[in-house]
């Protein structure tokens, strides 16, 4: 460890609550190195046991961290899991070596759990049965408490005055043997989380907004898995250029055979067909494989076999009867999109004006982004089908029928009603 590193191991970490005053520059400390240095990678269930003991008998909140390959590997699988625990210290655990972590998450059941943007990695960590009883999301807590940036790196730097290397955040984590800077890289991601827990507990504690976040915090562990996309091959890129149906058919054939293909052999959807292949050959429906190898995206690469199957899914929505052909658009629910409520409803568009005016100022006030103070869904929801009296009770209890939780509700309640009946009169 060199002696800048050993500074900065040593050196006490500093609670700026976002950035330092104008009149003093502060320059981040690089963080280079691990304070024990980099783990043993546990790639088998002798070594876990030791690290289910070893956290197990820690104190304390756990960082956990998880990483993906996305972009290169089908799902979203995890193929490194990152911990760090008083009197445990850091781990890497390789779930390709150990698929099942149960006895792990089970170890610190207890505990609560850091994450910075939980929902992102709590979907693949419950794949490997890991799950929080109760966390703490680093990175909503930067944004209930006003960061204008909060990634980790960022919030690394303006809270605690550290400055993270984040340059392996998009490589291929199915890589094995995992490269030792990526190494290094993953166990300084959870290095300091528990500090910057700590110190963004202070600041919401300061601003009145701890109850806040700990109710945001309850909520994300306690949601349930997300149910299946429906219709997932309509997000494909650059649909809005595609109109007829039987275009769209083309594009449902193309994206569900191209699934199927990236599921088999295990890579990104992407690496197999791009979306802007799959548009292009919505939009020009060739008849044959000659007429597709001339399209962008089926060029020289593209092998015989590989044209043949992307041309067997075109002429199969060719054939289908129009009664199977998919309709425009996904089916809506809830209120239509705010751009046509001035036809359909004036008076409901006036409402939807006033929310959003009233709801900007308050978040502007409370020094956080409109969508954590209230989803944008919700207010459309309530001006679309307003209560029958505009009462604080009656929008309270219409809040909480969307979701709304309980600091929110008290927060947006007074400024809605305001809105609803200044836009009514």
């Amino acid at each position: 460890m060199t002696d800048a590193q050993e500074t900065a191991a040593d050196q006490p970490l500093r609670n700026t609550g976002g950035a330092p005053p104008d009149d003093v520059e502060t320059a981040p400390i690089p963080l280079l190195e691990p304070r024990e240095g980099i783990p043993p990678v546990v790639a088998d269930e002798a070594a876990l046991a030791g690290v289910v003991a070893a956290f197990a008998a820690g104190s304390g909140p756990v960082a956990v961290d998880a990483e993906r390959a996305s972009g290169y590997r089908y799902g979203q699988r995890a193929y490194l899991v990152q911990l760090r625990r008083a009197g445990a210290g850091s781990a890497l655990v390789d779930p390709v070596g150990c698929p099942d972590l149960t006895a792990l998450g089970e170890a610190v059941a207890d505990a609560e759990w850091v994450l910075h943007a939980a929902t992102q990695d709590l979907p693949c960590l419950r794949e490997i049965g890991m799950a929080p009883a109760r966390l703490f999301d680093t990175e909503l807590a930067g944004r209930l408490a006003g960061f204008a940036r909060v990634g980790l790196g960022a919030m690394v730097e303006n809270v605690l005055g550290y400055a993270l290397e984040k340059g392996h955040s998009a490589v291929d984590w199915s890589t094995r043997p995992l490269p030792e800077p990526w190494l290094r890289y993953a166990t300084l991601d959870v290095e300091l989380l528990i500090d910057l827990r700590d110190a963004l507990e202070e600041e919401l504690e300061r601003q009145g907004k701890l109850e806040w976040a700990r109710e945001e915090f309850a909520a994300i562990a306690a949601a349930p898995p997300p149910p299946p996309r429906k219709d997932p091959w309509r997000r494909t890129s650059g649909m809005h250029k595609v109109r007829r149906r039987r275009q769209l058919a083309v594009v449902r054939e193309l994206w569900t055979a191209r699934d199927l293909v990236a599921q088999r052999r295990d890579v990104s959807p992407g690496k197999v067909l791009g979306d802007a292949a799959i548009v292009e050959a919505a939009l020009n429906m060739p008849a044959n494989t000659q007429a597709l190898a001339a399209l962008p995206g089926y060029g020289h690469r593209t092998s015989r076999k590989q044209l043949e199957q992307w041309q067997a899914a075109v002429d199969r929505a060719r054939a289908l009867p129009d009664s199977e052909l998919p309709q425009p658009g996904q089916p809506v629910t809830g209120p239509p999109p705010p751009r046509a409520w001035a036809d359909k409803d004036p008076a409901a568009a006036g409402r939807l004006a006033a929310a959003r005016t009233a709801v900007s100022e308050l978040a502007e006030r409370l020094t956080m982004p409109q969508e954590n103070l209230i989803t944008p869904d919700t207010v459309r929801r309530v001006c679309w089908e307003p209560p029958k009296e505009t009462t604080h009770e009656a929008v309270a209890e219409a809040l909480a029928a969307h979701g709304a939780r309980r600091w929110q509700i008290e927060q947006v309640t007074p400024v809605l009603v305001n809105a609803l009946r200044a836009a009514s009169s």
